[in-house]
C-alpha cells in the first residue's frame, strides 16, 4: 500500500511538469546611489556568462559587460551632466533580461580645498614673508657661526 502511494505521488510530480527554475539574469549596481560624475560598478549574470552583453540606461547610455570569472562585469562613469533622479538600468541577455534601479545625485563642485593645515605657501602674500624670514634666520646663523669661529682662534 505504501509503495503504491509513493508511486502515485511520483507519477503526479512527473506529469505536472518540470520544477520552476531560478531567474537566469541578475544585475547588481555598486553603488546603487551615485553622484553624477562618479563610477558605478556593474555585475551581471546570464544563462551563458561566456559572451558579452549590453547594459543600457538613460543615466549613462550603453555599456558592454565582459565575462570575468563566472560573472559579467563592467564599470561606467555617470556623466556630470546627468540630471538627479532614479534611472532604470536594463541588462539584456540572449534569453532573458532584468532591470535594476540607479539613483543619481546632483554633481557638487567643492568651493575650496580641505582645511588641512597652515598653508603658508598657498597664497595671500604670506609666502614672501616666510621666505624673507627664513633667509634672515640663515644669515643670522651664518654670522653667529663666523663670530664663534673667530673667538676660538683668538
Amino acid at each position: 500500500m505504501k509503495v503504491a502511494a509513493f508511486l502515485l505521488a511520483a507519477a503526479v510530480v512527473l506529469v505536472t511538469g518540470a520544477p520552476a527554475r531560478a531567474a537566469a539574469a541578475t544585475l547588481k549596481l555598486t553603488p546603487s546611489t551615485v553622484q553624477a560624475g562618479y563610477l558605478v560598478g556593474i555585475e551581471a549574470t546570464c544563462t551563458d556568462n561566456t559572451k558579452s552583453v549590453t547594459v543600457k540606461s538613460d543615466a549613462f547610455g550603453e555599456v558592454t559587460v565582459q565575462p570575468q570569472g563566472q560573472k559579467l562585469t563592467a564599470a561606467v562613469t555617470v556623466p556630470k551632466a546627468a540630471k538627479p533622479g532614479e534611472y532604470d538600468v536594463t541588462l539584456t541577455c540572449a534569453d532573458d533580461s532584468t532591470t535594476a534601479e540607479l539613483n543619481v545625485l546632483a554633481a557638487v563642485e567643492p568651493s575650496h580645498g580641505p582645511a588641512t593645515g597652515f598653508g603658508g605657501m598657498a597664497g595671500g602674500g604670506t609666502g614672501t614673508l616666510l621666505l624673507t624670514a627664513g633667509l634672515a634666520a640663515l644669515a643670522a646663523a651664518a654670522a653667529l657661526a663666523l663670530v664663534t669661529v673667530r673667538r676660538r682662534r683668538a
